[in-house]
């Protein structure tokens, strides 16, 4: 996702990370804070089961600049988080 920050005038290109193996209990606020470590955080979505409202396991983070999301990818990706280990990538489109 491209975006224009007229504040100081500058291009930047947001990048949309997958989060998967996520622990059930890692909340939006856990995912903001994990990946704001490396950087500014957009959105951050846990996506949860429609009909019992529980954590399906993985989920999505937006970041504001890609280099800041390939560094979180780099650092996160397979590392252990409360006993599992995550896979962080860059977000396909939906086909």
């Amino acid at each position: 996702m491209v975006g224009y920050n007229k504040n100081n005038a500058q291009l930047y290109i947001k990048m949309n990370i997958y989060v998967g193996n996520l622990p059930y209990s890692v909340s939006e606020s856990d995912l903001r804070d994990l990946f704001g470590q490396f950087g500014a955080v957009s959105k951050a979505n846990v996506i949860s089961d429609r009909d019992t409202g529980r954590s399906k396991g993985f989920g999505f983070v937006e970041m504001e600049s890609a280099d800041d999301g390939e560094r979180a990818i780099r650092e996160l990706d397979g590392n252990d988080h409360d006993g599992r280990n995550l896979k962080v990538n860059e977000a396909r489109p939906r086909e």
